[in-house]
């Protein structure tokens, strides 16, 4: 009987143990197993843009690395990220990936609390930890090339930037496509509207606000309209159709994150220019290959068009005319001899 005591007190005292992991350990549960938490931002998965491309990377962990995921969303207001964060930390997920820069602030402070666990953060670079992974995207670049794109295409010498909630980081695809049409023709105008601003990040899951500015820029006079506004692109997408409907034939828009051609209604599919593809599904993909092979993911990992991180799609052949030219600006970005402003 004193035996087994003392090997039942072994016993605890080494389960505790496990708890006192070293920062950045690659362990990811009781059974060696890659037991993945993943928390999207606002809309979740479906909305057909930002937080389904990193559901493709999970969904390929999936497959190729054996993952098991547990997957969480914010409220509309996002209130809960930090509770949701810690959710999956309770529940043994590592690592935990948080999608988007607003969970920047709480990721901070559950990361602090729990350096047994591994954490990656896409799109924000304000969180320096042993544990903490930066998953960044020059999305600059990618804009400036269906910036290219717009200012080829618009006969009308007027074009549109829809913006979903106005931060640094949206900023980003404001400048590069701004700059893109620019290249092109210094004349042409380019109409920018956000759709809110913080604390207001409702603008990234607001069809209906997209689908009003986007009308309103049309009406303006543009003929191209490019957004970056997650899943509230719909209804930029819904307000060409209508203006094809209405007879202006020539009116396009242009998507953002995934190839949203792919993933239209067919009525959109005809009006989707090209997009300007995000690759947050290989950074996430990337990062937990790195994890399942035993690395210890920490800091900047960027994503760029040499790297193959941003591009833009060529789906539906709209932009084949004029992809020799959209070629060459990708070209001089990647070579070094254009580099594309980050802020406007």
């Amino acid at each position: 009987m004193r035996l087994a005591a003392f090997v039942a007190v072994g016993a605890m005292a080494l389960a505790a143990c496990g708890n006192t992991e070293d920062p950045g350990s690659a362990t990811s549960s009781s059974k060696g197993g890659l037991a993945v938490g993943l928390a999207y931002d606002i809309g979740g998965r479906g909305d057909k843009s930002f937080n389904d491309s990193a559901a493709n990377g999970l969904d390929k962990a999936k497959k190729e690395l054996g993952a098991t995921a547990e997957e969480v969303s914010p409220n509309q207001a996002g209130t809960d990220r930090a509770d949701k964060l810690k959710g999956l930390v309770d529940s043994k997920k590592n690592p935990v990936i948080a999608v988007g820069f607003k969970y920047a602030d709480d990721l901070k402070k559950v990361a602090a609390a729990n350096l047994g666990t591994n954490f990656a953060i896409v799109d924000d670079g304000s969180i320096q930890a042993p544990n903490v992974a930066n998953i960044l995207f020059a999305e600059e670049q990618g804009s400036y090339l269906v910036g290219v794109a717009a200012a080829l295409k618009s006969k009308a010498k007027h074009v549109g930037f829809v913006g979903g909630v106005q931060s640094p980081l949206i900023q980003k695809f404001q400048a590069g496509f701004q700059a893109g049409v620019k290249s092109v023709d210094p004349a042409i105008k380019v109409d920018v509207q956000y759709l809110t601003a913080p604390p207001d990040f409702g603008g990234f899951a607001a069809p209906a606000k997209g689908k009003v500015a986007a009308k309103g820029m049309i009406d303006s006079g543009a003929d191209v309209v490019y957004h970056a506004a997650g899943g509230s692109g719909s209804g930029v997408f819904d307000a060409v159709v209508e203006a094809r409907a209405a007879g202006k034939a020539g009116t396009w828009a242009i998507g953002v994150d995934q190839d949203q051609y792919l993933t239209a209604n067919d009525s959109q599919k005809k009006v989707i220019l090209t997009s300007m593809i995000k690759r947050v599904d290989v950074g996430v993909f990337d990062f937990l290959k790195k994890f399942k092979d035993g690395e210890k993911p920490s800091g900047p990992q960027v994503n760029d068009l040499k790297s193959g991180g941003v591009d833009y799609a060529t789906s539906g052949g709209y932009v084949d005319d004029i992809k020799d030219k959209i070629e060459a600006a990708k070209k001089d970005i990647i070579d070094g001899k254009v580099t594309v402003p980050a802020k406007p």
